[in-house]
């Protein structure tokens, strides 16, 4: 059945497009991180649990001010008439994103000084001022001073003839001033080592009770030691975010490989893009860290309390288990239990297998590659790799098929950011044992998520296919949820060969029989499938659409399910973060209700649900509703089109999202959010905690 997409008249083509309609992107950003803190408020939530959001958010904050606030600061500075589809101009969205971000920060010292810490305490893990501890205490830190921590410091001083040192993106430092003999002021910067434990447990002593000093105030309280015969005048801790969107120029790049590592070494010497400093710091030392770094007086904020609070994550050390959440086993699926008889490809001939992670184990997608790598009959392997963590048993099983014999080409992605040095590590590691390395397409990020075995049975070549929402990383899928499937479907697996094709050498292909690919495909097929529902709508039968990602930004994508709502079609989005989409506006967007939900685990799969009539349609994959995924990514969705797994999707896994009435926000048409609170004899459901009781697996 061909699918048309038809246009909408000009005048209302002309009011979709008014920017009133949008929400600005960065200030939905900010509202998930806003939503992030109030999982660290919830008091439902395990007390180590809070105190994990709250590292959350504030590792968030570092990130969208490396990138999202670089990105706009740049734009200001230049001058640019990039007009974010709100209609405000880059410097009105920083004005904006300051008012927000302090709003945010005051919140978030609030509940670490009042409500956490205090909480902590009294359940015996307290942080202590050093002048608080009793001499032996401060002998036995002391020592731990001279001899782990003095040996990495290095006092910087900055003179005349010593230039201000380089401050490193994300550091935490200490400004110091000394005073001599000749009873001059002298200035000079410490950075605190991020190679060791930023929380310094103050007794060895085991026991539920626990003493902890951040190793910024021992570095303070001992000073003396670095800077002996000098009197110790004052000394402030500091934290720097640097701008970390570094452009790639691919176009003019002989060596992608020795381009991006040029670009990381870059990274660490662009603009200061953020100061933080405690209120108490004096004005004359943050007067010469501001004109050295050269900042602006709204690049510099103010905290009361500990900076950098991401560092609160080594707390997660602490050995008390009544205060975090039950650990979990990732359950194995019955289908995955292979007989006597039975291997994983056996199991995959006989139907495709859906995988839903964490709840379920993730093991079977490392069983599928390490058997592929010894398995006689297996000829060759494909993958497209992402983020893959390091120690990865992954990549130690496409070097072990490697060593038996078999084709392994494996596409890198360089450019994913932050994973950027990890990735040439495994890219030079591969190399060097002879995989067929590909380094992604110029212009193109590769985030599609694609595995492919070739194995030769009698007569056939079967190729055997894994698809799936998230990473090649077995870290992050016990605290990622995602989908996958196993297949050996012949069409996905003539799709995903001619993918490979176009990855790793030179293909003009722009149609595929299942797949939808990104940026060639993809665009195209999710608007003729939204327009299918309109089309149902009109005539007469019910059109719904259930549509899950991690944001929605493209403003094309939004006008058509505004269209979609305007024409009466029901449309559930379970949105995790970034929505420029205003749901519930009276004419253009009453039929649409848009749902965030927090919880356990990062909401990272994507699931998109077509009624279609009544013959559901339910695709998965890799790509979210952004620009940059439709238009600048090498992204795939693939179709579910088992009737047991596509009744799985529908009636359990998106009706529990659905029914979620304890971790989900509803969001309103000005941005804000709301949490759902059960009504009056309604049963209680957390989706995720739904799935980690249910071991339904498909």
């Amino acid at each position: 059945m061909t699918l048309a997409v038809t246009s909408p008249a000009p005048g209302e083509q002309q009011r979709l497009n008014d920017p009133a309609l949008y929400i600005n992107r960065e200030l939905s950003l900010l509202a998930f991180q806003r939503r992030v803190l109030e999982e660290a408020a919830d008091p439902n939530n395990p007390l180590l649990e809070r105190v994990k959001f709250l590292s959350i958010f504030g590792s968030n904050l570092d990130e969208f001010f490396m990138v999202r606030v670089a990105g706009l600061t740049q734009k200001a500075e230049a001058n640019s008439q990039d007009i974010g589809v709100d209609g405000r101009t880059p410097s009105q969205q920083l004005e904006a994103i300051r008012q927000e971000v302090t709003r945010l920060l005051c919140d978030a010292y609030e509940l670490l000084i009042n409500q956490l810490l205090p909480a902590l305490e009294a359940q015996g893990i307290r942080f202590r001022d050093y002048y608080s501890l009793t001499p032996e205490e401060k002998g036995r830190l002391e020592s731990y001073f001279l001899r782990t921590v003095f040996p990495v410091l290095t006092p910087l001083a900055f003179d005349p003839g010593r230039p201000f040192p380089h401050i490193s993106n994300l550091s935490l430092n200490i400004a110091v001033v000394v005073k001599g003999a000749d009873d001059r002021e002298h200035f000079a910067r410490v950075k605190v080592p991020d190679s060791l434990a930023q929380i310094v447990r103050v007794s060895d002593a085991a026991g539920p009770e626990s003493s902890f000093l951040w190793l910024e105030d021992l570095v303070m309280a001992n000073l003396q030691y670095l800077f002996p015969g000098l009197k110790i005048v004052e000394a402030h801790p500091f934290h720097v975010t640097r701008d970390a969107e570094v452009a790639i120029r691919e176009v003019e790049s002989d060596d992608l490989l020795e381009t991006i590592e040029e670009a990381v070494w870059q990274r660490r010497f662009r603009d200061v893009v953020r100061l933080q400093v405690n209120s108490s710091m004096p004005p004359q030392i943050l007067e010469i860290l501001v004109s050295n770094l050269e900042l602006g007086q709204n690049e510099i904020y103010r905290v009361d309390g500990p900076l950098d609070l991401s560092r609160l994550r080594h707390l997660a050390g602490v050995d008390r288990a009544d205060l975090k959440d039950r650990p979990f086993v990732p359950y194995m699926p019955a289908s995955l239990h292979p007989t006597a008889e039975e291997d994983i490809f056996t199991i995959i001939r006989q139907g495709d297998v859906l995988m839903h992670h964490p709840f379920e184990s993730f093991q079977p997608v490392v069983e599928f590659l390490r058997k592929a790598a010894v398995d006689p009959d297996v000829l060759a392997i494909k993958m497209t790799l992402y983020r893959v963590g390091r120690n990865s048993p992954i990549v130690e099983a496409l070097l072990d098929a490697v060593e038996h014999g078999k084709q392994v080409a494996v596409l890198v992605e360089l450019k994913a950011r932050f994973d950027e040095e990890s990735n040439i590590e495994w890219a030079r590691a591969l190399e060097r044992e002879g995989v067929h390395v590909v380094y992604g397409l110029v212009g193109l990020k590769v985030h599609s998520k694609v595995a492919l075995v070739v194995r030769r049975e009698g007569d056939v070549m079967r190729r055997y296919v894994h698809l799936a929402t998230g990473n090649y990383n077995t870290v992050t899928a016990r605290l990622y949820t995602d989908l996958g499937i196993l297949t050996c479907n012949d069409q996905i697996g003539a799709d995903v060969t001619d993918l490979f094709n176009y990855l790793t050498g030179y293909s003009a292909k722009n149609d595929y029989k299942k797949l939808c690919v990104a940026p060639v495909t993809l665009r195209t097929r999710l608007e003729k499938l939204i327009q299918r529902e309109i089309d149902h709508q009109n005539r007469g039968e019910r059109g719904h659409m259930i549509l899950k990602m991690n944001a929605l930004e493209d403003p094309q994508m939004i006008r058509l399910l505004y269209r979609a709502s305007q024409a009466g079609v029901q449309l559930d989005l379970l949105v995790r973060g970034i929505c420029c989409l205003r749901p519930g506006l009276a004419g253009v967007s009453e039929n649409i209700r848009v749902t965030s939900i927090l919880g356990r685990f990062l909401e990272h799969s994507r699931v998109y649900y077509f009624r279609n009539g009544g013959n559901s349609e339910i695709y998965l994959g890799s790509a979210d509703f952004m620009p940059r995924n439709l238009n600048r990514r090498v992204e795939v969705l693939f179709p579910v089109e088992g009737d047991r797994q596509i009744r799985r999707l529908k009636e359990q896994i998106l009706a529990t999202y659905l029914s979620d009435n304890l971790k989900a926000r509803h969001m309103h048409g000005d941005g804000t959010y709301t949490r759902v609170v059960p009504e009056d004899g309604q049963h209680e459901i957390s989706a995720q905690a739904w799935f980690l009781s249910h071991h339904n697996g498909g």
